[in-house]
Formats: C-alpha cells, sequence, structure tokens
C-alpha cells in the first residue's frame, strides 16, 4: 500500500525530474522519487 508523502524540492531538480518525465524515463514525479530513493537505499544496504 502506498502512501501520500510531502516533499519540497528545489527548481532546478524539479526542471531535471520534469525532463526525465518527458524523455519517458519515469511515469510521474512520485515514480522518479520512489525509485531514486529505492536505489540509494539498497546501495547503502550492500555497502553495510
Amino acid at each position: 500500500m502506498k502512501q501520500k508523502l510531502s516533499i519540497t524540492i528545489d527548481r532546478k531538480t524539479i526542471k531535471l525530474i520534469e525532463a526525465s518525465i518527458k524523455e519517458g524515463l519515469f511515469r510521474n514525479k512520485s515514480h522518479v522519487v520512489e525509485f531514486s530513493l529505492n536505489k540509494i537505499l539498497r546501495e547503502k544496504e550492500q555497502n553495510a
């Protein structure tokens, strides 16, 4: 089950996110954030 989350991101990062969505790499902003956090957390787990 997914849960709604509110975050604040600077404009430069939002532009990069929107460009990734336009390129078809991600479905929406939530997909970008979830994918990125999962990647960081997996890497952290592997390096522990």
